[in-house]
């Protein structure tokens, strides 16, 4: 993903946020919540299950609802042709 891409979290409270991705893998996401000086930078870990990716941000937990799985293919598909390895 871009460094400007958008993605849209759930608070505990159900509240549905758009975030800043700054860092995107299948291991982790990292994610700025909030705008300006006050933003806060959170790491979106997989759910022990795989089916989520979830972290904590100033003691409250936000969810992006994708497994490890979707975000792999998801990985795979902005990867462009011909940007391999040579061999």
């Amino acid at each position: 993903m871009q460094t400007s891409a958008k993605i849209k979290v759930e608070t505990e409270a159900g509240q549905i946020i758009e975030v800043v991705v700054t860092s995107f893998s299948a291991d982790a996401i990292w994610v700025l919540v909030g705008a300006g000086p006050h933003s806060s930078r959170c790491k979106l870990e997989p759910t022990r299950n795989g089916l989520a990716y979830s972290g904590s941000v100033m003691g409250r937990e936000i969810i992006y609802p994708h497994s490890v799985k979707e975000v792999r293919e998801e990985l795979a598909r902005e990867v462009q042709p011909g940007g391999g390895f040579r061999r």
